[in-house]
């Protein structure tokens, strides 16, 4: 895996990866790169929990997610929270599971982060 993150000027980066593919920030007027990072962790969970449920009809999945940071330098996190939401009617057990799954073993974001950071995680279902 290869990037490439360029200053663009004041406060803006051009981010792009070995494909071409690329994301543009700004830390000052969008979200900065501890933001991006914790939307990452969402991102790369989700996608362990909308593969686990391929077989089953649902709808929206969501995760609300909230860190909190060390005040001194460097600011990383000490704790994620993190609330799913899934839409439909699936097996409460089969997503808790698959989120457990997630977390222990195949979200390689939340799996690259410091083990003494902690992940706190809960469930909302809601019924289509």
């Amino acid at each position: 895996m290869r990037a490439k993150v360029t200053w663009a000027g004041g406060t803006q980066l051009d981010c792009e990866n070995e494909r071409g593919q690329s994301i543009d920030v700004d830390w000052e007027d969008g979200p900065s790169p501890m933001q991006i990072f914790l939307q990452m962790i969402g991102a790369c969970s989700i996608v362990d929990v909308v593969v686990g449920l391929k077989n089953r009809e649902f709808g929206q999945v969501w995760v609300d997610l909230d860190a909190d940071r060390r005040e001194e330098y460097p600011r990383s996190f000490t704790k994620v929270n993190m609330t799913y939401h899934v839409e439909g009617d699936v097996p409460e057990k089969l997503v808790r599971r698959t989120i457990e799954k997630s977390h222990e073993k195949y979200c390689s974001v939340s799996n690259s982060l410091d083990e003494n950071i902690e992940i706190v995680w809960d469930l909302v279902l809601h019924q289509k």
